[in-house]
């Protein structure tokens, strides 16, 4: 009985503690999933007006001239480089082996918040997942490339 007690003391405060981590990760995850939510409808706005017409509605591309969307190294990679195309453009690229030639212009014109939405929207369609783009994200890559 008395070892019985011992363990109990002993192993409560530690399932306490894992407890503790479990929800500290899901109310991350709840955070992250928010965000991704309350950009999606604005960041698929952006996307069929300025996008859609070379990414296509199903962000499969336009082999050998548009890139697709879908579960690519520089959609679900690094946002700041992905943030950065997105402000100066892209023109002759290769990404995943194949060369792509269609330029795509500049969106500088569009508002830090815009290009959060629209980048947040792509990568969390299409079967994408990856972590939101903020406005601050998007400002600070504007700041850097001035």
């Amino acid at each position: 009985m008395t070892k019985i007690l011992v363990l109990t003391f002993l192993l409560i405060p530690f399932c306490l503690l894992l407890n503790r981590r479990t929800n500290d990760s899901a109310k991350e995850n709840l955070k992250v999933g928010a965000l991704v939510q309350k950009t999606k409808l604005p960041g698929e706005k952006v996307f069929k007006k300025y996008c859609i017409s070379c990414h296509q509605p199903d962000g499969g591309g336009v082999p050998h001239m548009n890139p697709p969307l879908i579960n690519t190294s520089y959609v679900l990679g690094d946002k700041e480089q992905l943030i950065g195309i997105v402000l100066k453009g892209l023109k002759n690229v290769k990404i995943e082996d194949e060369t792509y030639t269609n330029p795509m212009p500049s969106f500088k014109q569009l508002k830090d918040q815009e290009i959060a939405d629209v980048l947040t929207y792509v990568r969390n369609s299409f079967g994408n997942k990856a972590s939101a783009v903020t406005a601050a994200d998007v400002k600070a890559v504007r700041a850097k490339t001035k």
